[in-house]
């Protein structure tokens, strides 16, 4: 397999689940104590050799692209003002090394649509996709870890884990043969399935390793559950060309598409990285 360089981060979705916040406010940049949801996916990727950062954006998305460009004018001011720490903490939200492209998807046609937005950009190489909603805290990138099992493997490689079988309708969810302790080859993936009919309780979460060959199958995937391109769909569908790979990761996942995982977040890595504490 290609070195997978480029990395994938739809962000085009309209976070109703939290207005007002998210009225003018793209959900991606709520912030966890003191980062934006999506810097600490961006952070993820980089620490695992991505160096070009590919956005699908929306309307109202304006302030990704501003967060991770250089603001002259507030790097001044830090300067004159002697508030050096301040001033490289802005500097280094992005390093110097790495390229951020962003592109539109023109109407909310779900994630596999969004990722094959990616596809001219991405081209003939393997890629990464990172939903930022999955804040994964983890001592090693989970993106290095698929990224490593991929390269072991040969093949497309998602992030899952275990889930409770009444939450088995808020995933898609993953069947096949176990061939390490923490590695399923996939032999087929069913989206948000009841739990009678689920195949297992392990689940897909935000974290992708794919092979370019997804793009063929997403453009033939018909419009699924919600009336949206799923990417699961398109994986299924590439499941019968190519191997699939799940890797149950080793960090923390907290589920910041909800307001009470985006609240855990808040707490938990308010306690251990900022020694916040209530009076």
């Amino acid at each position: 397999m290609k070195p997978i360089r480029k990395a994938v981060f739809p962000v085009a979705g309209l976070g109703t689940r939290f207005l007002p916040a998210t009225k003018a406010m793209p959900k991606e940049m709520l912030p966890i104590v003191d980062k934006p949801l999506i810097q600490y996916a961006v952070e993820e990727a980089i620490a695992a050799g991505i160096t070009e950062l590919i956005f699908i954006t929306g309307r109202n998305k304006r302030a990704i692209e501003d967060h991770f460009d250089s603001v002259p004018e507030l790097e001044a001011e830090l300067e004159a003002k002697n508030k050096h720490e301040m001033l490289q903490i802005v500097r280094n939200v992005l390093p110097s090394n790495v390229n951020c492209i962003y592109t539109r998807q023109p109407a909310p046609l779900g994630l596999g649509h969004a990722v094959l937005c990616a596809a001219p950009i991405v081209g003939d190489e393997p890629f990464a996709v990172l939903l930022a909603d999955d804040l994964i805290d983890a001592s090693t990138s989970v993106t290095q870890q698929l990224i490593d099992a991929a390269h072991k493997h040969e093949g497309s490689v998602m992030a899952i884990q275990n889930v409770r079988p009444e939450e088995t309708d808020r995933y898609g969810i993953i069947s096949g043969t176990q061939v390490s302790p923490n590695t399923t080859n996939i032999s087929s993936i069913v989206e948000k399935p009841n739990t009678a009919d689920a195949p297992s309780t392990l689940a897909v979460v935000g974290r992708y390793v794919l092979e370019p060959e997804i793009f063929q199958h997403l453009r033939q995937t018909q419009a699924g559950v919600g009336g949206e391109i799923q990417l699961t769909d398109g994986i299924a569908s590439l499941l019968t060309a190519r191997s699939v790979f799940g890797l149950q990761y080793e960090g923390l996942r907290y589920d910041c598409g909800s307001k009470a995982g985006f609240f855990r977040a808040t707490v938990e890595l308010g306690r251990k990285y900022h020694d916040l504490r209530v009076e």
